[in-house]
């Protein structure tokens, strides 16, 4: 194997490592996107891009040269000059199988380098999403537990107005009574406000037939003391 095809596998290893680590299931996506926010990345980032599309331009011209190869050994020309010298036969099997080997191995490569890419930017993609979901549910959370405070406040508030209404009640139903009972004292005290203007006036005939009779009595006196004195002066 050249230099260049083992570098091609090289590679290759390194990409299935990369890519069975970033499937294990017990590494969260959250924690990948800590791992790619460190800031050896961020003074890569500038390079990434370059040295991603090299890499596909690489492997593209390698699997090209790759694809050549096995056209070249697969073909009949060869095949023919094979079958006529049996050193030579197994010379070009084994240069197909090398070629067969190394488009396998740099078509994989450049598979795995796409699928590495975007499985890591589908990490980064799902961890900013569960961070937004994690800030959604809170606010929800947050929205949640104002609803259930106003809904509290609100039941508060429908059981003051009861009990404001039902101290109403009673207080109408109290001023009812106090003014029946007023009303009540006042027919007692207009009855009786009658009964004593029904007795002063009572009184006030019995006083004038008093002062009529004192009236009488004196004139009557006078008539005694009169017909007394007349009496007393024929008896001189």
């Amino acid at each position: 194997m050249t230099l260049q095809w083992t570098a091609v596998a090289f590679f290759l290893y390194a990409e299935v490592a990369v890519s069975l680590i970033l499937c294990i299931p017990i590494i969260s996506a959250q924690r990948w996107h800590l791992v790619f926010n460190w800031r050896i990345w961020s003074r890569l980032s500038p390079y990434w891009n370059k040295f991603f599309f090299a890499m596909i331009m690489a492997l593209v011209v390698l699997f090209i040269d790759a694809v050549r190869e096995v056209r070249k050994y697969s073909g009949p020309e060869p095949m023919q000059d094979a079958k006529a010298n049996p050193n030579l036969y197994e010379h070009v099997q084994m240069k197909l199988f090398r070629a067969q080997r190394n488009l396998y191995i740099c078509g994989f490569s450049l598979l795995l380098w796409l699928i590495t890419r975007r499985v890591v930017t589908l990490l980064n993609q799902v961890a900013a999403t569960l961070e937004d979901s994690a800030g959604l549910q809170e606010q929800a959370n947050k929205a949640l537990e104002a609803a259930e405070k106003q809904q509290e406040e609100n039941q508060k508030l429908r059981e003051e107005l009861l009990e404001e209404k039902k101290s109403t009640s009673a207080t109408k139903q109290q001023v009812k009574l106090e003014i029946e009972r007023i009303k009540s004292q006042l027919r007692a005290a207009e009855e009786a406000v009658r009964k004593s203007h029904a007795e002063v006036e009572a009184m006030s005939r019995q006083a004038k037939g008093l002062a009529q009779e004192y009236d009488r009595l004196l004139r009557e006196h006078h008539q005694l003391q009169n017909l007394h004195g007349a009496e007393d002066k024929k008896d001189q």
